[in-house]
This record gives C-alpha cells, structure tokens and sequence, in this order.
C-alpha cells in the first residue's frame, strides 16, 4: 500500500516559488541580462536620463563573481540599508566565461567604476560610457575630437558639447524644449545674460538662428594649456579635455619601457590594476618584489571610455583606462524610458521601447 503524499501548505507552495523566482532572476542576471538605469546627462542625447536597458553578460562573456558570498539581487547594500551585502572572506580570481565577441571601438559599455577602491571589482558602482578606444589604439583629443592611430575616428550620432547661449531674455523650458534640449541640459548664468546648454552641433545652429539669441559659443580648452585633475597627468603633459595625447592604450602583453615618460603615463594603471602585490614607484623607476625592472608587460587589456556628452562627463580623461576585470557588459536595448519631469502617461517616451543601442 503506497502512502499518499502529502499536499504542501499554501505558505509552503509561496515559499518555494519565491526560492524558485530568486534563484532564475539570480542566474539570468549574473549569466545573460542585468537591468540598468541610466542616472546622469553624460551620455546624452545617445541614452537619456531615465532610460531603463538591458546589459547582455553574453557579449563579452560573464564574469565569475569575484565575491559569491552576496545576498542576491543585491549590489553593494542590502535595500533600504546601510549593511553591506556581501562579505569578503572569499574572494576569487578573475576569470570570465567565453563569449561571442569582444568589445569593439565605439560599442557602449557597461562597466565598474575603476576608481571606487573601497569595493571588490564587481561591486563598485556600475557606469556606462563608450568605448572610443580599445587596446593597442593610439588616442589622441584634438579640439575636442577623438583621433584614432592619427585618423579621425567616429563620432556618435548626437553628440554633445557645451556652449555659451547669450540673451538678454528670460528664455522658458518650453524654449529649450522646442529646440530638443531638456531641462537637465541648461543652465542659467547668475548675472542673468545668457545659458549654459549641451547641445549637439546641429541644434546649437539653430539656437543661433533664434531671434532671442544674440551669440552662441562654443566652449573649448586652450592647446597645451595643462589641466591637473586630467589622468595621467595633465599639468606635466599640457593636457585637457578638448587637447588630450597621444597615448597608447596598453593591453594584454603590451610592453613598456620603464623611464621618466612611461612612469608618467602607466605607473598609476600598473599599480591599481595589474593585481602586484609588491610594487612601488621610486625616483621614476618602478620597483617590483623589491627589484628594479627596465620594462613591464601588461596583464590584462585596457579600454578608454568617454561619454557622448562630452564637456559633461567624468570619464577615462580624469580617472584612466578601464580594466578588462571591470568590465560589466554590452549595453544592449532599452525596454523602458521615463522622463522625471513629465507626469501620469506623459512620463513614458513610447518612441524609445526596445530601441538598440548603438
């Protein structure tokens, strides 16, 4: 005689399907997709503020957590918390599963924010930004665009700059709003005579034809004149933002030579990021295990990342290269898009559901 199973409690069935429903969403997001939201202005007009998109894992192959011990469905604390999520009693190496490309000059990426020492790798906060230049590529800014190996290289479709919008007119947000600009992408100078605006080069022509507008100016960083808070740095090199280079991105088996200029240009990369357990910088030579080296051959690729809206973003030309270990993924299509400062059914931008990213 078989004895009849016993029916699970209703508390039971919700228990399991819970446990269930945390595992899937757990293992779609660490294996295929992760959710992102887009939080600031830095790569507009391309991603909006309050786009919502998918990050694939697949394209450039998931990444082994680097700490498995996490509350899952959680970043860096738990919801509504101030407690860390994770402990790091076990952390493991580096290791990313086989995908089926790899990241490609202009692809838009996801990845871990490199200067957030006080998390593990995959727990520093998430950004997205795009990849102009990939390992091997020499990079250099001139007047604000990118050359590529001493081509010009590709701009995105809607790329944005900053410029000087003079009035003697309290201009509205519809005004900008007609000409496409958002309300997160002016701002009004304190004496009243005039807007900063982020705009891209055709809209800022047609600001320029406007009746109430006496000049429009683009803004731009002198040749050679040196910015300190520009990676590597900019004070010894001349450089800024809108004057940057040449620079090679290393990667993977790149090969230095360790003297005065190099020391200036990679030590900082070579010591946050290439995993050395013993290594200095002394009297621009570099020290390792105790041991001087004339060369250094680099560990792992290396990418520079810059936003779209380029006088508005804090990108690779202030905190360096970014390491293929914190790399997160491909920005792949937005499934939603919600503007903050519309209401009810106005919120939605229906025009942008499901759009690729490109």
């Amino acid at each position: 005689m078989t004895k009849e199973k016993k029916k699970k409690s209703a508390t039971r069935e919700w228990v399991d399907a819970l446990v269930f429903a945390v595992i899937a969403a757990s293992l779609i997001r660490w294996l295929l997709l992760e959710p992102f939201t887009i939080p600031t202005a830095s790569m507009e007009k391309s991603l909006l503020v309050g786009d919502f998109l998918f990050v694939s894992k697949m394209h450039y192959g998931t990444r082994i957590p680097k700490t498995p011990l996490q509350v899952p469905l959680t970043h860096q604390k738990i919801w509504g918390t101030d407690m860390k999520s994770y402990s790091d009693l076990i952390e493991l190496p580096y290791y990313r599963l086989p995908g089926f490309t790899s990241i490609k000059r202009n692809d838009v990426v996801v990845f871990n924010y490199p200067a957030e020492y006080e998390y593990p790798v995959d727990l520093k906060t998430n950004y997205i930004k795009r990849a102009v230049a990939v390992p091997g590529d020499v990079l250099e800014i001139k007047k604000g665009q990118v050359y590529i190996n001493g081509q010009l290289g590709e701009n995105p479709a809607e790329m944005q700059f900053s410029y000087d919008v003079m009035t003697d007119r309290n201009l509205s947000i519809e005004f900008f709003e007609e000409y496409g600009i958002n309300r997160d992408s002016f701002i009004p100078f304190s004496n009243g005579v005039g807007y900063l605006v982020f705009a891209t080069d055709e809209v800022a022509k047609n600001l320029e034809n406007s009746p109430v507008v006496s000049e429009v100016t683009l803004r731009m960083g002198r040749e050679n004149m040196g910015d300190s808070t520009v990676f590597p740095d900019g004070a010894y090199f001349g450089w800024n933002k809108d004057y940057w280079g040449p620079l090679e991105i290393p990667g993977k088996g790149t090969t230095i030579q360790i003297n005065e200029e190099t020391m200036a240009k990679y030590a900082f990369t070579i010591e946050k990021y290439e995993g050395l357990k013993n290594m200095e910088v002394r009297d621009n030579k570099l020290i390792i295990d105790g041991q001087e080296v004339s060369s250094y051959t680099f560990k792992q690729n290396y990418y520079f990342m810059m936003g779209d809206n380029r006088h508005d973003s804090l990108d690779s030309r202030y905190w360096g290269f970014v390491p293929e270990d914190h790399v997160v993924g491909k920005a792949w299509f937005l499934w939603l898009s919600l503007d903050k400062y519309k209401s009810m059914f106005g919120k939605i931008r229906w025009s942008r559901f499901f759009n690729g990213i490109d």
